[in-house]
């Protein structure tokens, strides 16, 4: 140990070093005076300096025949010089945190805690746009996760060293609400076995048709919260910008796929610990580690999660109670507000909005309204809606089934018939989802519950029309009934459409020929009963009934095959097949319309690719993207099947044509159900061909990605797992 005076102070101010690398290596403070964790780094340096300067001073031998009493002397002397200036720093230190700790008091600045927030009126019915029946999230966090750990368990090849991380978030994901999970190492010794590949897969929970997907990467992801070293990316994130504060890193996908972390940067605005705020974001590629900070109004839009539902709520609470000063927040009250306690998600406009109910201090069971928060921008809107609290609605809910048992889940905000409506998805307990209700927030007696999403709707608009809440006038109308009085016809955009006019009734009833072949086939087997009618006018109506007859058939069948697929009715039975033949024999299928449209067909496959599917199912997939290309491509273009296996073992089918392509609108929403995004083309096709190719993919462990721009075509790449045979390539 070092003896002289500098030596000892060398040797504290080293092992001060080593300890303070150490200790912000594990705990990742933010160097920066508004950051509490800021002061304790440093008084943990101080602390530790002060026991090696006692340590290095303390247990040194005695000089010669010097006097105890004059060592004890020396000894205190040279403590106190090195002591002192760390002490000061202490002493300053806190009285830093002191004075910026009361001049953060909301006892003091009210005001500021008040301003923190911006809300502003919205009319409910107008700005929340009815929402379909089919595009309701039916799942809450604990469902969507269940579904997305009881998919991952499904694949052999990963669960065994891999699991699903229970950390989603929910996004806006080509137009559907889904959440979003990475998967982690199962324990530390599968990290040091696959570190170098990465996480090899996220998870997409569709909160909608509840379907749940392992969507594999062609390359892994290095940076999660599962590293547990230099990747941790929260240590990455800290070690790329040291200054910065930030709050729970989330992970996301862009509308490519591509897996990235959203780590929102918190500032304090009030004093030095006061005021929480965002004032941006930095997005980090999870594969690459690249990230890029993005102040908050230029955050790209494709992300969700940048202000969280708990900031939103926090500020609001604020705004709320010091909304007439700090002592009518405690003491009279008048006017004051908070949320209630909860919160879900709507998607709305491409984004997503956190809702939470507003009530008053009292927190008695009725709400005053609601607010929707963008939570990219923070942009708040309040609707004015006196009714019942969630957690009232949620008891209303479990009353009409408490015969089942089963558990309400916290409600969603819909727009149902221009009423302010919670959705609550009901859940027996195993958490799998059973039942549905809709109970109205300004009469939370009003309760309707089924065991279908459009029937429970159905059953909520004849319990309003009967309590006198909306006319029936203003009710969707969905169907009618009666003798025939008239049929007139027009083409619009491209589409034929029929106009029909009952008997007794003024209005006429407007029907898409495209989507409903049983009206052309009507209308035209009644003008073959004219006894005039030409020989080749009569061929021309009755090709037009085959016509029509055929596509009311391919409705009927495919309508028949989803709802199968929907409900597990059909199981995917899995055997090794050639796919290269397979794709061939779907091919040549089409090969009359390449040739009437003079177009360009290549089909770039192996020899052979041994896969383990159910080969019929598969072949509803290929059959389907090639009849889009073939459809959508003009005379004299161009079709590309190509086949290509990959790295990993899995093989991918690309469908590539040159036809009108896709704006990014029609992309967000060509997987729907009866979605049709050009119209021109609506009457060979029903709308259902995609949702098919999905749902089937979803079966069978793949995945789908779409490329395209108006103009220039489009490109469909279907991905597959593999089970090699024999020597075959």
């Amino acid at each position: 140990m070092p003896t002289s005076r500098v030596g000892q102070i060398l040797l504290n101010l080293l092992v001060t070093g080593v300890v303070g690398l150490i200790v912000f290596y594990v705990t990742l403070p933010a160097l920066n005076l508004h950051s509490g964790d800021f002061y304790s780094f440093v008084i943990t340096l101080c602390v530790v300096y002060l026991l090696c300067a006692l340590v290095t001073s303390g247990f040194r031998s005695g000089h010669g025949a010097q006097a105890p009493a004059d060592q004890l002397k020396e000894y205190l002397g040279f403590i106190k010089k090195q002591c002192m200036p760390v002490a000061a720093l202490l002493v300053l230190l806190a009285l830093v945190a002191l004075v910026g700790l009361v001049t953060s008091l909301p006892i003091f600045r009210a005001s500021a805690y008040r301003d923190l927030f911006t809300v502003e009126d919205g009319d409910f019915a107008s700005d929340i746009a009815e929402i379909s029946f089919n595009e309701i999230p039916t799942l809450d966090r604990a469902s969507a996760e269940y579904l997305g750990d009881r998919q991952m368990g499904t694949l052999s090849d990963m669960v065994s060293q891999f699991e699903y991380s229970n950390d989603s978030t929910q996004i806006n994901y080509q137009g559907r609400p889904v959440r979003v999970a990475p998967i982690t190492y199962a324990d530390l010794i599968k990290w040091f076995t696959n570190r170098s590949e990465g996480l090899p897969a996220y998870v997409v929970v569709d909160m909608v048709t509840q379907e749940a997907q392992v969507v594999r990467l062609s390359e892994g992801m290095k940076y999660s919260f599962s590293e547990p070293l230099n990747r941790n990316i929260q240590r990455h994130l800290r070690f790329q910008y040291p200054t910065y504060m930030f709050d729970e890193p989330q992970f996301e996908i862009d509308e490519e796929g591509q897996p990235w972390w959203i780590a929102p940067r918190v500032v304090k605005t009030i004093g030095l610990f006061g005021g929480t705020d965002i004032q941006g974001a930095v997005l980090c590629n999870a594969i690459t580690g690249e990230s890029q900070y993005y102040d908050i109004a230029d955050v790209p839009s494709w992300v969700d999660n940048v202000c969280t539902a708990s900031l939103v709520m926090e500020q609001y609470d604020y705004h709320g109670t010091l909304v007439n000063g700090f002592f009518n927040s405690v003491l009279g009250q008048r006017d004051v507000t908070v949320t209630t306690d909860g919160y879900n998600y709507i998607a709305l406009n491409d984004d997503v909005y956190v809702y939470t109910g507003i009530t008053s201090a009292n927190a008695d069971q009725s709400n005053l309204g609601f607010l929707l928060s963008n939570q990219r921008t923070k942009e708040t809107k309040f609707y004015s809606a006196p009714g019942a609290t969630e957690r009232a609605a949620q008891a209303s809910a479990e009353g009409v089934v408490q015969d089942l048992g089963y558990k309400a889940t916290f409600p969603l905000l819909i727009n149902v018939a221009g009423e302010p409506t919670y959705f609550i998805p009901l859940q027996d307990n195993t958490l799998l989802v059973k039942s549905y209700a809709m109970v109205n927030v300004a009469q939370y007696q009003i309760v309707a519950t089924a065991s279908t999403v459009s029937q429970c709707e159905q059953e909520y608009i004849r319990m309003l029309s009967e309590k006198g809440i909306t006319q029936p006038e203003d009710l969707p109308q969905t169907e009618a009934s009666g003798q025939v009085a008239e049929i007139r016809s027009a083409v619009l955009e491209g589409n034929t459409y029929y106009f029909l006019r009952l008997e007794g009734e003024e209005i006429f009833y407007s029907i898409n020929a495209a989507k409903n072949p049983l009206a052309v086939i009507l209308n035209t087997a009644e003008l073959l009963q004219k006894e005039d009618l030409p020989p080749e006018k009569r061929q021309e109506y009755v090709q037009t009934i085959i016509g029509a007859s055929k596509r009311l058939n391919t409705l009927i069948t495919d309508i028949l095959k989803l709802n199968k697929l929907e409900k597990q009715a059909i199981t995917p039975q899995a055997e090794p097949y050639d796919l290269c033949a397979q794709l061939c024999d779907c091919a040549l299928q089409f090969e009359s319309v390449w040739e009437r449209k003079h177009i360009d067909f290549e089909a770039d496959l192996e020899d052979s690719a041994i896969i383990a599917a159910d080969e019929s199912l598969l072949a509803l997939v290929w059959t389907n993207l090639l009849s889009n290309a073939f459809k959508f491509t003009p005379e004299g273009g161009r079709v590309t099947l190509t086949q290509r296996r990959a790295e990993d073992g899995s093989v991918t089918v690309t469908v590539t044509d040159t036809g009108c392509g896709m704006d990014e609108e029609t992309q967000r929403h060509i997987f729907d159900k009866f979605y049709q995004g050009d119209v021109s083309h609506a009457a060979e096709g029903n709308g259902l061909g995609l949702a098919l190719v999905r749902r089937i993919l979803a079966m069978t462990d793949a995945s789908i990605q779409v490329r395209s721009r108006p103009g220039e075509g489009s490109s469909f790449t279907v991905t597959l797992r593999t089970q090699e045979e024999g020597n075959e390539a």
